[in-house]
């Protein structure tokens, strides 16, 4: 049996056994669900007694869905049956698991011994009020965004970076409904969601909906917001040759050598926030529109001399 010469694990980012392996052996049948009688067994309510199986075999290693009521969800889409890879990951019930690589040399283990490895690992970790949750740095926030539309979860995804800035994600059965940084909501909700979905490090914790009213709602589909915030983050990082480092002080460019009737009202409104808030995320802040707009243009008052970094 031809298995590429590599063997496979798959890795807990989320649920009960987060942070654990479960070896997976070439030739050997894995059935995933609620059944004690199972090699992996989830007891939650989302997964079906026999929900999914694993084969890694000459087709590779294969994943197929055994008529579940919630189904299988892999990298972001309902599936049926498909081969998975290094690297991808796939969603049952509110575990969330990634395809890795074993160790060479590994020893392999009988079921019980995995069995009570991934119970120490359960009893070890402390428990938090969501049975979601892991690390940003496992699954990024854009594909646990296509896992929970693919899923249609509800609840609020909250999400601390290494930083120790909060932030929060509206869910409605998959759809975002609204976003904030923090307590402020005077961002507003869409450039929020720009900016957190670029956080690639730190806590993420999916807790139950919330019950309240928001200022805006964001409209558009989840794939929508998360296509056009890639399209930003690309843009952004295209231009941050062209502005000062977050934190370097901005200034006025003295003596002006282009006179300030060139520039448009909308250009005039930003050079004043620039002088008001003379720091490249503050301005960003405080700008009315979206990041890569405010940056693409004050990327222009750098290159025509209005503005320049301190020192």
């Amino acid at each position: 049996m031809d298995t590429g010469g590599k063997t496979y694990a798959l890795k807990f980012i989320s649920g009960k056994y987060q942070g654990g392996e479960f070896p997976l052996t070439p030739g050997k049948e894995v059935l995933i669900g609620r059944s004690s009688d199972l090699e992996l067994v989830l007891l939650e309510e989302m997964v079906s007694r026999k929900h999914a199986r694993l084969l890694h075999g000459e087709s590779g290693l294969v994943i197929t869905d055994l008529g579940s009521t919630n189904g299988t969800f892999v990298n972001g889409e309902k599936v049926t049956e498909t081969v998975l890879k290094e690297g991808d990951r796939f969603l049952i019930g509110t575990s969330i698991f990634k395809v890795v690589t074993q160790q060479e040399g590994t020893v392999p283990l009988d079921d019980q011994a995995i069995r009570e490895r991934l119970e120490q690992v359960a009893a070890a970790k402390p428990r938090k009020g969501g049975a979601m949750n892991g690390r940003i740095d496992e699954v990024s926030i854009p594909n646990l965004l296509q896992l929970f539309q693919a899923s249609r979860k509800s609840g609020v995804l909250e999400l601390v970076n290494d930083a120790g800035q909060e932030g929060k994600i509206y869910l409605d059965k998959g759809r975002i409904t609204y976003a904030q940084i923090g307590d402020d909501e005077e961002r507003g909700p869409l450039k929020s969601v720009y900016r957190l979905i670029r956080w690639a490090s730190g806590t993420f914790e999916l807790a139950p909906p919330e019950s309240r009213a928001f200022p805006t709602e964001i409209q558009g589909s989840t794939e929508g917001i998360l296509m056009e915030g890639s399209r930003q983050q690309d843009e952004m990082a295209r231009l941050e040759p062209d502005l000062p480092p977050p934190g370097v002080p901005i200034v006025l460019s003295l003596p002006l050598k282009q006179p300030l009737r060139e520039l448009d009202p909308e250009q005039l409104d930003l050079l004043q926030l620039a002088l008001t808030y003379p720091e490249l995320d503050a301005i960003l802040d405080h700008a009315p529109g979206s990041d890569l707009d405010t940056a693409t243009q004050l990327a222009e008052l750098f290159q025509r001399g209005y503005l320049r970094a301190a020192g």
